[in-house]
């Protein structure tokens, strides 16, 4: 539902925690980790163009992705671990846009984008911005992570997934769970790992 005409331009996400998220300068305190597991487990991966009864959703594949990076980084920290697995965090204000829609919107989405993860991160104590190598590290799970679920869920063949993410080496989808999820119990997922890191991190804090 839009806003009443003539209104002033509103650019904040009330959210169910009751929290006022505003999008134009996004504070660390009205981050909730409630609010991100909800929205993510309800914003469909891959514009919904997937396969079974359920979106696949970007909670579902942020939980995807972080399982694949602690795979190639054993010794990862627990902060390092929460970065993977917050990577998308901001989607649950703006959505998932896809790749070419974003090259046609440009800088304007990137930058609100930007605002939101530096938000997020500080208000977990995370770095605003991620260390050039673990950036990578995390990228490269997020590229294996969509290659399994565009030749698994969303149509691609192995050649068009190939040339857009890479083939992934040393890895195979054997044991990671591709199957489309039901929101609430992608909710419950994302949450209880969520609280496990954090339990990691306090016990070497």
């Amino acid at each position: 539902m839009g806003d009443r005409p003539g209104a002033p331009a509103r650019a904040w996400q009330r959210m169910l925690s009751g929290r006022r998220l505003d999008l134009l300068d996004p504070s660390p305190l009205d981050v909730e980790i409630v609010d991100i597991a909800h929205g993510l487990a309800r914003v469909a991966r891959w514009n919904g163009q997937t396969f079974g009864d359920h979106a696949y959703s970007v909670a579902q594949h942020s939980l995807l992705v972080e399982e694949i990076f602690r795979k190639f980084v054993p010794g990862a920290s627990p902060e390092a671990q929460l970065l993977a697995l917050l990577h998308d965090a901001p989607e649950y204000v703006i959505g998932d846009m896809i790749s070419p829609f974003k090259s046609v919107v440009g800088g304007g989405y990137k930058s609100c984008e930007e605002r939101l993860q530096s938000a997020i991160h500080l208000r977990f104590g995370l770095p605003a911005a991620i260390a050039l190598g673990l950036k990578k590290d995390i990228k490269r799970a997020d590229q294996i992570a969509a290659y399994f679920e565009a030749t698994q869920l969303a149509g691609f063949s192995v050649a068009e997934a190939t040339q857009f993410f890479g083939r992934p080496r040393n890895i195979t989808p054997d044991g990671l769970d591709l199957a489309p999820q039901p929101a609430s119990r992608v909710q419950k997922a994302f949450l209880e790992r969520f609280e496990a890191i954090e339990k990691l991190r306090a016990s070497r804090a």
